[in-house]
């Protein structure tokens, strides 16, 4: 039979994730981790952000498939018609970012950003763009420049087979809200892998105090990669004997637990921020998180897709179409941007992080990613006093 006579057969189980999923796995902040110096907004995520949305659809069956679609938008209102400004770093270019070229030409997002699965990729595009096309007021649209990011998760999901449809584009586009953002193996995340452990969807926020300019920064990872998983420092990876090229380095032919540990894939991250950021100064912000995604123990391997789109929301930088002459503000200045590239980097982080303490174990396709245990990886923070950025407080300063 036909991968594409076999989809046929498949009944998709199809959910719109809630913030309920994992309710038994902590989120890192939950157990005990504090990443940086800097404080989280209320909810810890990208939706921190005012006007920023998250939708998600997981769709399984069974244990072949296992993949999904994550969507993020910069405001409620109709992204094409009021744009905001952004920016693309490709830290490793392995990977299929759709709408790439124009948002570095003109340095703004005309669409949300969606992520899925590396061969749904243009399945995707094609259900948002045609879902587009069909919103009030966009009659006389000719053409439209679709975001859309991936990570390959053929070891849970039968990707050849595709099994994104349009209906799920849709569900995740109009089920986009504020508030709690699900984590671990949902949506885009749902089929994906980090360390050799389930990896996932994972977010955070950090909130600058006034004397640093008051702006929230938020940021959302779809997690795929390897290396050598670092928390705070700690080895975790090392300690729990799990790590890349685990077998060549002991000089041994025996398969064992961890070989060949995330040699390929990749991670798509995005940034949002209130701070009104020209495309010049996302693109340096963009270029921060990737210092994050190698503290957490990535060298960035060749097979590896590492993409971060960065996008602000501030009404001072909107780009409107309806007023072609209105010449947008140029944003903080230089030396005022560097408490956001902290922000980013800390919030980006912590996000990965948290994709994988919530992520719950998966057997798929071609084999199980166990979850991260977190008793063990918590003992392993602790012996190497890498759970509080700071055990001495000032007085009245409360622990984060």
């Amino acid at each position: 039979m036909s991968p594409r006579a076999a989809l046929g057969l498949l009944v998709l189980s199809v959910s719109v994730v809630s913030a309920q999923t994992a309710p038994n796995r902590p989120r890192a902040r939950e157990a005990g981790l504090v990443i940086g110096v800097l404080q989280p907004g209320p909810l810890n995520a990208i939706t921190d952000v005012a006007g920023v949305l998250v939708g998600q659809v997981t769709v399984a069956e069974g244990d072949s498939i296992h993949t999904g679609v994550t969507v993020i938008k910069p405001h409620a209102g109709n992204v094409f018609m009021d744009r905001v400004p952004a920016a693309i770093y490709v830290g490793n270019g392995f990977g299929k970012l759709m709408g790439l070229s124009q948002v570095r030409e003109l340095g703004e997002l005309e669409t949300p950003i969606l992520l899925t699965c590396t061969l749904c990729v243009w399945r995707a595009a094609d259900a948002m763009v045609d879902w587009l096309l069909r919103q009030p007021g966009m009659e006389g649209v000719f053409s439209i420049n679709p975001v859309v990011g991936e990570t390959n998760d053929a070891t849970l999901n039968n990707i050849r087979l595709r099994p994104i449809k349009p209906e799920h584009v849709v569900r995740a586009l109009e089920s986009a809200a504020g508030g709690p953002v699900s984590e671990g193996s949902v949506g885009a995340g749902a089929g994906t892998g980090a360390f050799a452990w389930k990896g996932g969807i994972g977010t955070s926020s950090r909130q600058l105090p006034a004397s640093l300019g008051g702006y929230t920064v938020g940021a959302l990872v779809q997690t795929n990669y390897g290396g050598i998983l670092t928390i705070n420092g700690a080895p975790v990876g090392r300690e729990l004997g799990q790590y890349i090229f685990r077998r060549q380095l002991e000089g041994t032919d025996q398969p064992k637990p961890g070989d060949g540990v995330g040699e390929g894939g990749s991670c798509m991250m995005v940034i949002a921020t209130d701070a009104p950021l020209d495309a010049r100064n996302l693109e340096r912000l963009a270029k921060r998180a990737v210092g994050a995604m190698i503290r957490t123990g990535s060298p960035m391997y060749n097979g590896s897709g590492d993409y971060v789109i960065a996008f602000s929301t501030a009404a001072s930088v909107r780009r409107r179409i309806d007023q072609p002459a209105r010449e947008p503000s140029a944003g903080i200045s230089n030396d005022a941007a560097s408490p956001v590239f902290l922000a980013a980097v800390e919030a980006t982080e912590e996000a990965v992080y948290n994709a994988m303490f919530k992520a719950t174990t998966v057997k798929g396709f071609r084999g199980t990613y166990e979850a991260l245990p977190i008793e063990p990886t918590m003992a392993i923070l602790k012996k190497y006093n890498a759970l509080k950025w700071n055990e001495t407080l000032p007085p009245g300063k409360p622990r984060p």
